[in-house]
């Protein structure tokens, strides 16, 4: 981006030495104005990951702050992970307001009631344009179980899985099988699935039930098997101007496998491009 300086003709008056010294101040000006642009241009991404310490939340309050200290080291992102505080039904994250100026939200949390200004600022975020990568207990983030109730002040948000994630929480395979991840063959030269040369692997977690998706247009990337049932497992899909990315993948142990770290690398990558 180009500066371009115009000089005006100087009052009537102005000493040679003035006129030279006005014309310095400004070439410095355009040049610091020059510098601030390029310098906000060349800082990387920052991806603002919501998750939550919980029994059944599969361990993200362990394996994101691994996943997001590695994206950090690669100097391609800069990472914070917020941890939500309090109880499910009364549930808030410190520093929330760093996700209005985030270039991604990554959602790894479940069953949380937030205050309603912090519900607020990630509708606001999510209809201002701004990217969304949900991992696996993200399907039901934010809708409580049946029977709770939010606390005074806090809210749910049971329509952000059909409206953004674009699914249904439509229940769960057997606890102990394992799933068999398979790449829809029309998706092989996709993006997400760069340096993934493999068709298949195996993940230890359980199969999410999904279908049919709420999106019929959802980009379908992978797909699960477990139990002689297939399910949509990771797809893409726009949400207004959000480029939104949904993995029911997730398990502790796929965080050790190769493919799905992969898998997550290529998702920060598209989802922090620019929409235009």
């Amino acid at each position: 981006m180009n500066q371009q300086i115009k000089i005006k003709r100087f009052p009537k008056g102005l000493s040679k030495v003035a006129k030279q010294l006005l014309v310095f101040v400004m070439i410095v000006l355009g040049a610091f104005a020059q510098s601030c642009v390029s310098s906000k241009a060349n800082k990387p991404p920052h991806i603002v990951f919501l998750i939550s310490e919980d029994p059944d939340n599969y361990e993200a309050h362990l394996s994101i702050p691994a996943f997001a200290d590695s994206l950090s080291e690669s100097k391609l992102y800069k990472t914070t992970v917020l941890k939500s505080e309090g109880q499910r039904t009364a549930s808030s994250f410190p520093n929330f307001e760093l996700i209005k100026d985030a270039d991604l939200v990554v959602l790894f949390a479940r069953r949380l009631a937030l205050p309603a200004a912090q519900m607020d600022l990630l509708k606001n975020y999510l209809n201002n344009g701004g990217n969304l990568v949900g991992i696996r207990t993200a399907n039901h983030g934010f809708t409580l179980l049946k029977g709770e109730k939010p606390a005074e002040g806090y809210v749910e948000w049971p329509a952000f899985v059909p409206e953004v994630l674009g699914c249904e929480n439509r229940g769960y395979g057997p606890a102990t099988a394992k799933t068999t991840v398979q790449v829809k063959e029309e998706q092989l030269n996709h993006e997400l699935l760069n340096g993934i040369a493999v068709p298949q692997w195996q993940s230890d977690g359980n199969l999410y039930l999904v279908a049919p998706l709420v999106d019929q247009q959802a980009n379908l990337i992978l797909e699960g098997t477990s139990d002689q049932k297939t399910e949509p497992i990771a797809w893409t899909r726009q949400y207004g101007n959000s480029r939104v990315f949904y993995t029911s993948l997730g398990y502790p142990t796929d965080f050790k496998n190769p493919h799905f770290i992969k898998l997550l690398e290529n998702a920060m990558a598209w989802a922090t491009i620019k929409n235009k």
